[in-house]
């Protein structure tokens, strides 16, 4: 018999929309916590409405589906004084919130954390914001491209020459929803050993700033240089060769960190013996990638890849979606589920990545509908 989810018998109200927040409350309840969905009547989660290549599921967008699996979905206008009043009951019972208005709004509503923990002074209250919720960017749209833009992380991507390269995902508002997680988690802990709640502020801004903290910390401490892109296979602006992604003869060879020289040796190609000190990796990269450009090309991927794996070199094939999935290292993790809706739509998605006592987590029930439960918990709570 599996030990219980551990956090079962938490209950979460989502009253956030989009990406960030309600990825934050998908994950609580991979963990197993009751998150009960509040959204606008009728049109419920702008997030249903915002699609990804256009592809569609009961109506809504897959992406919709794809962040709010698990969870129930009860439909109220917080303009009308009455469902206001009953969503207020929700949240004196509720364990924790998560809402992302923008700021300003949720308290001309009455559900800032102020208010709320006068009459739920346990709650743990999550806030996701773009930028923080005073300051002159306040009250800018917190969108993850913009939030991206505005960090500084499109000019590590890309080669030198190139413009700034964002990158291909909503990264900014995904690792803010982990930032979110964890903040809520600590709360939850602090108020398991004291009794007191809390409230958890995260924004994109700052989240996407700490998945840099690494290389920006760099440029704090080395006069405030800009970084400094490689001309040729740039793959992080502040790492010397040979790291990069290199065409071979039938597809991509990736390479980490190594000694030059014996790649040269191993790939017996004299003229990276050259480069013996270990500070040319990096004032010499260009030229380095380079040779390395020319002359990975003349053989195939496997090829390379028996030569450099048996010499423990970090290196990898580099997959489309479509080969990682036929690989068995890929299909040992089992990393994919299917969900289905109440009227037996099915989605297949990825599970939550954590595992607890080797238990891997896995959620049979899909999105809600708007209001789906509307009934059912009005009846538990006597709404």
């Amino acid at each position: 018999m599996n030990p219980p989810l551990p956090l079962e018998g938490l209950l979460v109200l989502d009253l956030s929309q989009f990406l960030a927040g309600p990825s934050a409350a998908m994950r609580l309840a991979d963990l197993g916590a009751r998150v009960i969905k509040i959204e606008r009547p009728e049109k419920g989660d702008l997030c249903r409405q915002l699609y990804i290549s256009n592809l569609q599921l009961d109506g809504d967008s897959t992406l919709f589906h794809s962040i709010n699996r698990n969870k129930q979905s009860y439909a109220a206008d917080l303009k009308k004084p009455d469902d206001l009043a009953k969503v207020k009951i929700l949240l004196g019972r509720a364990d924790v919130v998560i809402q992302n208005f923008r700021p300003g709004v949720i308290e001309r509503i009455g559900l800032d954390y102020e208010s709320v923990r006068q009459f739920n002074s346990k709650i743990v209250y999550g806030s996701v914001t773009g930028y923080g919720s005073t300051g002159p960017w306040a009250k800018k749209p917190g969108q993850d491209l913009l939030a991206q833009s505005m960090s500084g992380l499109a000019y590590l991507s890309g080669n030198a020459d190139q413009p700034p390269v964002p990158m291909g995902l909503a990264v900014a508002d995904l690792t803010a929803g982990h930032q979110l997680v964890q903040g809520i988690l600590a709360c939850l802990v602090r108020r398991g050993v004291t009794g007191i709640g809390g409230r958890v502020d995260v924004s994109l801004l700052e989240s996407i700033l700490d998945l840099q903290f690494e290389v920006f910390s760099t440029h704090l401490n080395d006069g405030g240089k800009a970084p400094d892109r490689c001309e040729v296979n740039n793959a992080h602006a502040y790492v010397g060769a040979p790291y990069g992604i290199y065409e071979t003869a039938d597809g991509y060879l990736s390479l980490a960190m190594g000694s030059v020289p014996q790649l040269g040796e191993l790939l017996s190609y004299e003229p990276l013996l050259t480069y013996s000190d270990s500070r040319t990796w990096f004032t010499h990269r260009d030229e380095i990638k380079a040779h390395l450009v020319t002359h990975l090309k003349t053989e195939t991927t496997r090829y390379w890849l028996d030569i450099l794996e048996a010499a423990d070199i970090w290196c990898s094939d580099v997959f489309t979606w479509e080969r990682l999935r036929q690989e068995e290292g890929y299909k040992v993790l089992d990393f994919e589920q299917d969900v289905t809706n109440s009227n037996g739509t099915v989605l297949r998605t990825s599970r939550c990545p954590i595992r607890i006592d080797q238990q891997i987590y896995k959620h049979a029930k899909g999105a809600p509908f708007v209001g789906e439960d509307n009934t059912s918990i009005k009846k538990e709570f006597d709404l």
